[in-house]
This record gives C-alpha cells, structure tokens and sequence, in this order.
C-alpha cells in the first residue's frame, strides 16, 4: 500500500471498526489508532452517564485527531477507526490533506449491529446510544463500503482488494482543450487519474497515452484508449468526469460507458449540456443505481487550467459522492472558500451555467458597443481605448471581460492594430439562444440577454450589411461637443446598464428556481461567480454581498442599487439618444434603457394590447375599477 496513506474506518459503535482496523494494519504493517483513545475524560464520562456527546464536545476531538492525521502521513500512514458519522465530521478529519486519506465505511442494519452490542462487554458505550448514533448517520460520501455481514477476515480481504493502489482516484473522459486543462488541474492538485480519449484514423490517434507522456513525472496519470480498461483503472466507487461536446456526443460516450460502470459510480458532465438534455440523463442513470453531476464549468482554458468556476446541480448525495474533486479544483473566491458549489437538483447546474452564458453575451455586447462608439464616435485609437478602460477598471468596473478587452485593443501586428483586422462576424454556440428559449418558456423578459444573440445574428449576415450600406450610404456623425463629458456619461451608462443585464440574468434563474422547485440560492450563484468564471467583476463581488440576507429581493429593488441606478440612469438615457441619433447601433445599452424605463413604469401600454385582443379574437379584458379576477368583453366597433 501506498506510503503515508491514512485508512479511516468509520460507522456506528458495534460495527466492528476496531477488530477490522487492527486487523488491516497488520496485514499492511502499520500502525493502529482508536479515535476513542483521543477523547478528552469530560468525554468519555459523558458517555458513560448514557448522554450523547453534542459537536461542542467533537470539535476539539475531532481537530486532535486531524493534526495526528497530519504526523501519520509524514510516516509510513496509519489505520484509524473513528465513527465518523456527519459528512462535516469526516471534513474536519480530511481538512490536513484529503488526498492522502482512504476511507472505509462499514454498513450494517440497526438489528445486526443492536445484537453484536448485546454481546459487548466491558466498553463506554451502551447499547440506548445506537438508536442516535444511526439518526446522526449520514451516508458515505466517498471512498469504498463493506457489509459488514460477513467473517472479519472475509472484511479484510474484501477491503484489501477494493484499496489496489494502482488504481486511479478518478477518471476523465475527453482531452480536448478544456479537457486537458482540466486534467492538469486535478494532477497539480495530486489527484490520480486515468485519462481516456476516443481513437480515430488519421484523426485523434493516441491522443490519451501522448498525454500522459507529457506530464512530469511525479504526476500519477494513466492514458486509455480502451473504455473498459479505462474504467478498470479507477477506485471503486468511481467518479468519472466527462468532457466531452455537448448535445449527441454525451450521450453516446453515456451509453459505451453504463456497461462498465457499478453501483453508486458517479459520472459528472462538465459540458456545455442543455439542462433538459442533463435531467433526462440523471433519470436513466439513477435507474441504474448510478450518479449523475451536471457541473457548468467557466473560465475557459486558463481557468480550467488554474482554477475555474463550478456549477454542479445533481442530487446531493451525488455531490457529496464527487464534489470534493471539483471542489479542490475550482477556483477560489477572496476568502479562500472554493468557487464551486452545490447548486440544487437535477438540471439546476447547467441551468444556472446557461444564465451566466447569457449575461456574459450581453457584457460582451455592451463592451463592443463602447469600444465601436469610442472609436468612431468620439474618434479614440484602441490604445486610448484601452487607457479609458483600464481608468474604470481603477472605479470600481474592474472586471475579467473589461481587462481583456484592454488588452486585446493594445495587440498590435506591426504598426497596425490587430483588432482593426478582425473580420466583425461574431460566431456563438447557441448557449444565448438557449437562455431566450428558457425565458420564454416561463414567461420573463430577458431583453438584454435576448438583444445580445440577435447582434450576434446580424453581425453574421456580413454580404447583406455590405450591401445595404453601399444602398443606403447613411452618415454617422462624430461628436460635436466635450467628448470628456461624453466619456463620463458612457461610464456611468456602461455600469447602470450592466446592473440592469445582471438584474434580468437573476430574475430569470429565481424564476426558473420557481418554477422546477430548485431552491436556489442566489447568494451562493453570485459568490461561485465572484472568480474563475468569464463574468468575475467588482459588481458579482457587491451583488453576492446584497443577496447574503435578502435572497428574495429583486437585483434593482435594493436599495444599495437603487440608489446607483437612480444616480446614473440619465447617462444610460442620453448615451443610446446620442448614439443613435449620431447613427450608431446599440442593441443591448438600448435594450437595458428600455427594460429599465418598462420595469419602473407604473403604467404601461399594455392595455392598448389587451384591448387590441379583445378586440380581433375576443380575449377578454380586465378593469383597474373592478376585482382582479373579473374578465370583460367589448364590441369595440363603433
């Protein structure tokens, strides 16, 4: 067995911890520890007067034993039997360093265990504390399980066989770009793993094992482009990560791997999945006895690479199986908490990863549409751009997309700007689109987002905007007065409208929460936001901050943000009539003013709407003098 490895047998009093832990040091020929030997006398006097010890009492047991963990993996490792019962127990244990941990659960029902008590003698324990001790029990989250129905030898043998060194800690199927950075992410984190990659002639060939040769050697990786060896090659219960393209792919790469998987195995999808494709998946795996993790995943090759941002949605037993992995991974917010996260239920993770989708689109719009009205309305060189950019990043507007766009305006290919060479036909992957669908589909606006995708669709049509500009040949105009009251102006009106982009990005996933029953918490959305993820900025950072004690609240009816945009509106207002008047688009600062004016207007013109139904298919109307649940029709013609 491996060097400096400490083995936790846990479970209930009576379950044989102690006999099957001495036992298995001496096969391995290392020591053994009772956890029972580090109580403190207040302890164990508590629990010789038949009370149950409360996790004021565990604490600093617990953490004495976890620095004892500490000096056993500088050694040659150790057994310890420790009950071990909470998840946040086992947390604490692991918290020196999880990896060099094995942990051994040994299950058995509350009549087996209640008659092997009966026969104990001389021990603190009583038999009236099992009844707690399974109400305090919760299940494995890692690691192997032994039944414990069987001769201790037979359990020795069994654990032995399940504890093959050579076997990797997890898998990961797919070593395309996200995909290989990932998988150098998990080894820098000294996890083992086994990596697999399809064959295809002249295509990818031996894509797995080139991989494992370009790692250093203390990395302990193995490359298959075998599925079932691949699957072999891992730690029962498995936890095997796909990254692989989103839509049939998936699927396929599901249906070759079920055959070799094993109960409680758990597969986790870190693509780009639509979140009904990740539901139906969930459901035919768990029929199998298998996990299912769909796990959004964004930062892209670098933050795949050195820590991403993490949206896994699943059930929680599936999360608590896995999610120590991808929360090792991830990366980590300004407290050093992981920027991963248990989202909620099945589906709700790629949901959620979809939204951010949609919100990056619109701030990915809003910086070109003022970087296009700089350049060609106030008449700024990129690198003036760029210095203008980098002064708001110092404001308060810091952000990932606001940086690299600074950077991308200073590249240049000899003395000309690069981006002055970049074709504008922007390409996307559908992942906008979907947050449109998703916001029809339960009936919220969703304009900033929504306006995002349609720019990228025309921006596609280059040969007809071509066209129609030699047909036309419309002016624009520069400006005519103060560019510096201008570029004040498109500050203030660059922050209002991402509040505004942001507002309708979480209103959607609240009503999304709503609408399936996720209970989501906006709070922690945001905080996973905060780094890692393409969206990070100063205002995720305020915005997780406000949802901390008012999940409920709309985005724009706090009153930290009311009081911003309520400050800064008429720059949003003046900024799109400057723009357009001076003949430039701006789709999505257009779409957050008139979201903004429609959201805050006590009266709308929507009953010139209903009226207009009613009129042509007899929809029926409602009064403002009459009880909301009262319908009216009218013959309209006079």
């Amino acid at each position: 067995m491996s060097k400096g490895i400490v083995y936790i047998i846990y479970g209930v009093s009576g379950s044989g911890k102690t006999t099957i832990g001495k036992k298995l040091a001496k096969d391995l020929d290392i020591p053994f520890f009772d956890a029972d030997d580090f109580h403190p006398e207040s302890n164990i006097k508590k629990m010789s007067d038949g009370f149950p010890l409360d996790d004021t009492d565990r604490e600093p047991w617990l953490q004495k034993i976890a620095n004892e963990i500490k000096v056993w993996n500088t050694k040659n490792g150790a057994v310890l039997a420790c009950s071990a019962l909470k998840i946040k127990y086992r947390k604490t244990l692991g918290s020196i360093d999880e990896k060099y941990i094995k942990w051994i659960f040994l299950e058995g029902s509350y009549d087996m265990i209640s008659k092997r008590m009966q026969a104990r003698k001389n021990h603190f324990f009583k038999k009236e504390m099992l009844v707690s001790q399974f109400e305090t029990l919760e299940g494995p989250e890692k690691g192997i399980v032994i039944t414990v129905d069987k001769s201790s030898d037979e359990i020795v043998n069994e654990i032995k066989s399940k504890l093959d060194t050579n076997r990797s800690q997890l898998g990961l199927i797919g070593l395309g770009v996200m995909g290989k950075s990932l998988a150098k992410n998990l080894l820098s984190k000294n996890f083992t793993l086994s990596v697999y990659n399809r064959q295809v002639d002249d295509y990818e060939v031996d894509i797995a094992k080139k991989f494992v040769k370009e790692q250093p050697d203390n990395h302990m990786v193995l490359g298959f482009d075998n599925l079932k060896s691949f699957v072999d090659s891992i730690e029962q219960p498995r936890t095997i990560i796909l990254m692989v393209n989103a839509g049939k792919p998936v699927d396929v790469v599901i249906e070759a791997l079920v055959p070799f998987l094993s109960k409680d195995d758990c597969v986790v999808d870190g693509g780009n999945s639509h979140y009904k494709s990740t539901l139906e998946r969930s459901d035919r795996l768990i029929d199998k006895g298998i996990h299912f993790l769909g796990a959004g995943i964004s930062g892209g090759e670098e933050g795949a690479l050195k820590g991403p941002s993490i949206m896994p949605g699943g059930s929680k037993k599936a999360y608590n199986r896995s999610g120590n992995f991808l929360e090792a991974i991830a990366a980590r917010d300004k407290a050093n908490n992981p920027c991963c996260e248990y989202i909620g239920p099945e589906g709700s993770g790629h949901y959620v990863k979809m939204v951010h989708n949609g919100i990056e689109y619109a701030e990915m719009q809003l910086l070109a549409e003022t970087y296009h009205v700089l350049r060609f309305y106030a008449k700024k060189n990129p690198d003036q751009i760029a210095a203008i950019f980098n002064i708001w990043r110092n404001n308060g507007l810091d952000s990932y997309l606001l940086e690299i766009t600074a950077d991308i305006l200073l590249k240049k290919e000899g003395d000309d700007f690069l981006i002055d060479k970049v074709l504008d036909k922007a390409g996307q992957k559908g992942t906008g689109g979907w947050s449109t669908n998703a916001a029809l589909e339960v009936g919220m606006p969703l304009s900033t987002i929504s306006e995002s995708v349609m720019a990228r669709n025309i921006s596609g049509i280059k040969s007809k905007r071509v066209e129609a500009s030699e047909k036309y040949q419309l002016k624009t105009y520069s400006i005519s007065s103060n560019d510096t009251i201008f570029i004040e102006n498109l500050e203030k009106a660059f922050r209002t409208a991402s509040v505004i982009n942001h507002h309708i990005g979480f209103e959607l996933i609240k009503e999304a929460s709503n609408e399936y029953n996720w209970e989501l918490n906006l709070s922690k959305i945001a905080r996973i936001w905060t780094n890692g993820c393409i969206i990070r900025s100063d205002l995720m950072e305020q915005i997780w901050k406000l949802f901390l004690n008012d999940n409920d609240t709309s985005l724009l009816l706090l009153p930290d943000i009311i009081i911003t945009v309520k400050s800064d509106i008429h720059s949003l207002t003046e900024t799109v009539a400057a723009g357009l008047t001076s003949g430039f688009s701006l789709p999505v600062f257009s779409a957050a003013a008139n979201y903004f004016l429609a959201y805050t207007s006590a009266q709308s013109s929507a009953n010139i709407i209903q009226a207009q139904r009613d009129y042509f298919g007899a929809h029926t109307y409602q009064r403002v003098d009459t009880s909301l649940d009262e319908y009216f029709h009218t013959n309209w013609k006079h």
